[in-house]
């Protein structure tokens, strides 16, 4: 049965599919996979959870596989279902998805911990566009002046380089700068208020619960036995600052992209 995961591999695949968990020292060992477009990168990630599961090394719960997009992540379950003969069901490989979809399942399970309620609301970009809409009318701010689209990528953007809105008050210098401050602060009081995240906040929340509450961390450390990450080249600052405590050299993680 092992054998027909690996029939149709390179040697190198071969490789990368079966490395053991551990070295010769008895290290965690993480693997790092560099393959051209369209070389099988995917393929040799999911037969290497695959693999995994079909030799007893681990539990479908104790793998973290995320990718990028809902598509990505569509293909990856597919492919793994075919591969160990299931059905898709709703609790089929239950830490697989987007990195989004992750931390909603993460902040879910912790986020009481940094005060985030488990039936929190997730704003879209036209949830976020709308609220800025209701923040720019409370300032007085027309669209003349800042358009909501705009002001929502600035945000955004601010949120992905972990600049918050105090942070970036201080540095605006320029007229749509310190228009966006003014939004940016308001928009943040009226999401908190509605009890809400945006996309943007489930990350920067999971990597703040990681932080600050080092048992929600050992918990996710301790349930995540293999991270697998497709695509790895398309991952960002907070993405990256997310994994790195999941597979550190404290965890003993493994860690292949």
């Amino acid at each position: 049965m092992y054998s027909d995961l690996l029939a149709n591999l390179n040697p190198e695949q071969r490789e990368a599919v079966t490395l053991p968990p551990v070295n010769q020292h008895g290290q965690a060992q993480s693997a790092l996979i560099l393959a051209g477009a369209g070389s099988g990168k995917t393929r040799v990630l999911t037969t290497r959870i695959a693999w995994l599961i079909q030799t007893g090394q681990v539990s479908p719960i104790g793998v973290l596989a995320v990718t990028f997009t809902n598509k990505a992540a569509k293909e990856m379950r597919e492919r793994l279902a075919k591969l160990l003969d299931q059905q898709i069901t709703r609790s089929f490989m239950p830490w697989m998805g987007t990195f989004h979809a992750v931390c909603v399942r993460i902040l879910r399970q912790h986020g009481n911990e940094i005060g985030i309620a488990s039936n929190f609301v997730i704003y879209d970009d036209d949830d976020r566009q709308g609220l800025i809409k209701q923040a720019m009318k409370e300032l007085s701010l027309s669209a003349d002046m800042v358009k909501p689209r705009a002001v929502s990528a600035a945000i955004s953007s601010a949120k992905n380089e972990m600049v918050g809105p105090e942070e970036y008050a201080e540095v605006a210098q320029f007229p749509f700068q310190k228009s966006v401050a003014k939004l940016y602060a308001r928009y943040e009081q009226r999401r908190k208020e509605a009890g809400a995240v945006d996309f943007d906040d489930l990350i920067l929340l999971v990597l703040r619960l990681f932080r600050e509450h080092s048992d929600a961390l050992e918990a996710c450390r301790a349930r995540y036995r293999y991270v697998m990450v497709d695509e790895y080249q398309d991952t960002n600052k907070l993405q990256y600052e997310i994994l790195l405590p999941l597979v550190n050299e404290l965890s003993g993680g493994n860690l292949f992209i």
